[in-house]
């Protein structure tokens, strides 16, 4: 039987009036943006549709990307799309939790909140570093990086392209090792810290502490984890997987796998921007992807959908 997954990204992904469009025509999406508002003390309207300085910063970035994904899930809801089960990259995974049932809208925004201040300030500025390098399987890069300390894979994001992260020395040092050994480019990314490294794991341990005040729900539908790669059903497990996600690899290529193999043959990525579908043409040509980006982008996947059924 055919399956629909909703699709979340993750940092990197947003920018300058983004949900905009949801805010101005749905009550549903207008009252979440004015939730988060008031949950967090922050102008999110501010913050998500117009220019600014402060929407590229980790510690603003992620709830403001959760905030308006999840407006805008609530609106695709409402035309009648629903998933059998959710993913999402990173920072996308509070977004798919939320979407699954296991946590509610605000509770997700005042996590990625903290976890965004947790993960820019862990470690100090110029410390750390990540590096995305193209067109080198993943069994190579772990040969080559292996050697070198405090280099691991943050992101496993697809064939061609995989993401190191750790100490700036290293990560240099490594992208300079992967060059030699045939990697067709390697690309210093522009971020505020090593995320997805063992450095990390202090702010996974602080990040516990706020999970803890938060009540979870049985889920409604299964999410996968980036963790580990499993179809979650089970909510018991999902603090435990949240914290360890900050400092371990996003797998969101064997998620993806994982996925299909379960019988999702539809992807429905919700969010500013198209890198996850692009990460799928890669991954698998044969599923369907769509993207719903602007309000009017919900009727014509509806249409698209239905007229592939």
């Amino acid at each position: 039987m055919s399956k629909i997954a909703f699709i979340y990204p993750g940092q990197g992904a947003q920018k300058a009036g983004m949900g905009a469009d949801f805010y101005e025509n749905c009550p549903s999406a207008r009252e979440l943006f004015d939730q988060a508002s008031d949950a967090l003390g922050l102008d999110m309207k501010a913050l998500c549709f117009e220019e600014n300085d402060k929407l590229d910063l980790t510690e603003y970035t992620q709830a403001a990307l959760v905030t308006t994904t999840l407006a805008m899930t609530r609106v695709v809801e409402e035309h009648g799309i629903h998933a059998d089960m959710t993913a999402g990259l990173s920072l996308g995974e509070y977004s798919a939790i939320a979407a699954a049932g296991g946590m509610t809208e605000i509770d997700a925004i005042r996590l990625v909140r903290k976890r965004g201040i947790l993960m820019q300030n862990t470690v100090p500025a110029g410390e750390g570093a990540m590096c995305a390098v193209m067109a080198m399987d993943a069994a190579k890069i772990e040969e080559v990086t292996g050697p070198i300390d405090g280099v691991t894979i943050a992101n496993y994001n697809c064939p061609g392209q995989i993401v190191i992260t750790g100490e700036k020395a290293g990560v240099e040092k490594a992208a300079e090792a992967l060059k030699e050994a045939g990697a067709k480019r390697t690309v210093m990314l522009n971020v505020s810290g090593p995320f997805h490294s063992p450095m990390l794991k202090p702010a996974g341990e602080e990040l516990m502490k706020e999970l803890q005040e938060v009540s979870l729900s049985e889920l409604k539908i299964p999410y996968v984890t980036n963790v580990t790669t499993e179809i979650i059903s089970d909510i018991s497990r999902t603090k435990e997987l949240l914290k360890e996600q900050v400092s371990s690899p996003v797998r969101w290529m064997q998620s993806m796998e994982v996925m299909i193999a379960d019988g999702v043959d539809t992807f429905i990525e919700i969010g500013p921007g198209r890198t996850l579908a692009g990460f799928m043409k890669k991954i698998n040509k044969e599923v369907k992807v769509y993207n719903i980006a602007a309000l009017s982008d919900i009727e014509k996947v509806a249409a698209e959908m239905e007229a592939s059924c």
